[in-house]
C-alpha cells in the first residue's frame, strides 16, 4: 500500500482505531495500556508547561497525525510538538518539532521486509526528520528515556536510566527527573495519605 492509499484507508476508518504503516502493510495498533496512556499524558503536560512560558507558539498533542511525506510508512507518534496554530479540522501535519514514542509490544514487530523493530524504523525516522530537533523513546515497564537531541552542530544520543536521572531538553526549556514521566503508573504511584 502506498502512504496515499494508506491515508484514503485511514480516512475511511472510525477515529477510535489506531493505524500505521509499515512498510507499505497497514497494521493496526492495539489500544496502548492505562501506564503507557499515563506516561504520554505526563509528557504532554511537563512540555506545555514549559512551553507555555518559553515557547507559546508551540503545542505539545498526544498523538498527532505526522505525514512525512510518500513512502512506505506512517507511524503515529504518542506525543509531539507542533505549530500551536492549526485548523480546527485538522487531522495531519508535515512539521513536529519534539517526537515521542512511548514503547508498547506493537513497537516490538519486525518491520516486513526487514529484520528491524517498528520502534526502531520509527526513531530513525523522527530523526531525518528536518524539523524534529527531539527524539524520545521511553520505555513503560522501566525508568528509561532515550534522548536524541540534535542542533545545528550537532547530534548527541543518551540514555537516562532510573527515576533520579534529569531529562533536560533546553531547546523546549524542559526539565525534569526521569521519575516524572512516570507520575500515577505502577512504577510510582501516587502516595496514599
Amino acid at each position: 500500500m502506498s502512504g496515499a492509499e494508506f491515508r484514503a484507508f485511514q480516512a475511511r476508518r472510525p477515529d477510535h482505531e489506531r493505524w500505521e504503516l509499515l512498510g507499505g502493510v497497514a497494521m493496526m495498533m492495539t489500544p496502548p495500556t492505562i501506564a503507557h496512556n499515563q506516561i504520554a499524558s505526563n509528557l504532554e503536560r511537563l512540555l506545555n508547561a514549559a512551553l507555555a512560558r518559553h515557547a507559546p507558539s508551540l503545542l505539545a498533542t498526544q498523538r498527532p497525525g505526522l505525514d512525512l511525506g510518500e513512502g512506505d510508512y506512517k507511524p503515529e507518534p504518542d506525543v509531539g510538538i507542533i505549530e500551536a496554530d492549526y485548523d480546527a479540522g485538522q487531522r495531519f501535519v508535515d512539521k513536529a518539532y519534539l517526537l515521542a514514542e512511548v514503547v508498547s509490544d506493537t513497537d516490538e514487530v519486525i518491520v516486513p521486509g526487514t529484520d528491524r523493530r517498528w520502534i526502531d524504523v520509527k526513531r530513525d525516522l523522527y530523526r531525518s526528520h528536518p524539523h524534529c530537533a527531539v527524539v524520545l523513546v521511553v520505555a513503560q515497564d522501566h525508568m528509561e528515556v532515550e534522548l536524541d537531541l540534535r542542533t545545528e552542530a550537532s547530534r548527541t544520543s543518551s540514555i537516562l536510566q532510573g527515576g533520579d536521572a534529569e531529562l533536560s531538553v533546553p531547546a523546549f526549556s524542559l526539565r525534569c527527573r526521569v521519575a516524572d514521566l512516570y507520575e500515577r503508573t505502577p512504577l510510582q504511584p501516587r502516595a496514599r495519605g
